[in-house]
């Protein structure tokens, strides 16, 4: 019988998707200095926050050691990526958001969530 393929998972850092996400978590940062002062506490900060939830939360799921709190952290990662994606919208929509910055914050986040969720997939088929 063949081996079982190693892992080299050894911590969160080693996910591809939380790489992904602090990559989403910077660019946010940068495109949200360009906004208006008046959204220092408003919008920017929730993006911020939301761009930040989503790695923390796939490193604290990680963390738990169990599966089941894995998958859940990574359901809030999810819903912390959404959050980031219609203010995102929001941010866009108001004309504060344009150009390279969102085209980098819209695949950032693409690709987090094809991401998320195929982990969540497989964590989902491990714990059953």
């Amino acid at each position: 019988m063949p081996e079982k393929p190693r892992s080299n998972i050894r911590t969160y850092r080693d996910l591809l998707v939380w790489q992904k996400a602090m990559d989403l978590a910077e660019a946010v940062y940068r495109a949200t200095e360009a906004f208006q002062e008046g959204e220092r506490y408003g919008l920017v900060a929730q993006m911020r926050r939301a761009s930040a939830s989503v790695a923390s939360n796939i490193a604290e799921g990680f963390g738990r050691g169990r599966k089941a709190e894995f998958k859940r952290y990574l359901e809030i990662a999810r819903g912390s990526l959404f959050e980031l994606q219609t203010q995102a919208e929001l941010a866009r929509r108001l004309g504060w958001l344009k150009g390279t910055l969102l085209t980098e914050t819209r695949e950032g986040s693409q690709e987090v969530d094809r991401l998320l969720s195929g982990l969540i997939r497989s964590v989902r088929r491990r714990a059953d």
